[in-house]
């Protein structure tokens, strides 16, 4: 079993407001977010549907990675991005679609094996699971040659 943490430390109100991400392994400290980097033009800060997007594509790159290795395939290299929506809701907002883009090259594995192994690691990773209230979670999976 393994249980991770992470705080966040928000001060000021609303639109005026900044928060601080930090995690227990400190591979975030007092990483500032706020309204304007979820929302406007600034790129000094993250946000949450950032960050929701690298933990599901590393959770989802290790199952790949995994569920290759299990099938008996090295992953030689394995290139995952996903893309998180936050669209408005009534007077709310709701995260509607998850985009995974993969890009791996495994020696030896066929494009029909590569589909399978991904849609299984995309359906068996623990975030995909968490997040399974998302209406929609594609997967675009692209075998690479391996160099």
């Amino acid at each position: 079993m393994s249980e991770k943490s992470a705080s966040v430390l928000w001060t000021g109100a609303g639109n005026a407001g900044l928060g601080q991400v930090s995690t227990e392994s400190g591979a975030l400290q007092d990483f500032p977010y706020g309204f304007a980097s979820r929302f406007g033009d600034d790129r000094r800060g993250s946000n949450p549907e950032e960050l929701l997007g690298a933990a599901h594509a590393a959770c989802f790159t290790m199952a790949f990675s995994f569920a290759c290795e299990k099938a008996g395939f090295a992953t030689a290299t394995v290139d995952t991005r996903a893309h998180v929506r936050l669209s408005a809701q009534g007077e709310g907002f709701v995260i509607d679609r998850i985009a995974l883009t993969l890009k791996a090259a495994v020696p030896g594995l066929d494009e029909a094996r590569f589909q399978e192994i991904a849609a299984a690691a995309k359906r068996d990773c623990p975030l995909s699971k968490a997040l399974g209230s998302v209406p929609e979670i594609s997967l675009q999976a692209t075998l690479e040659a391996a160099s």
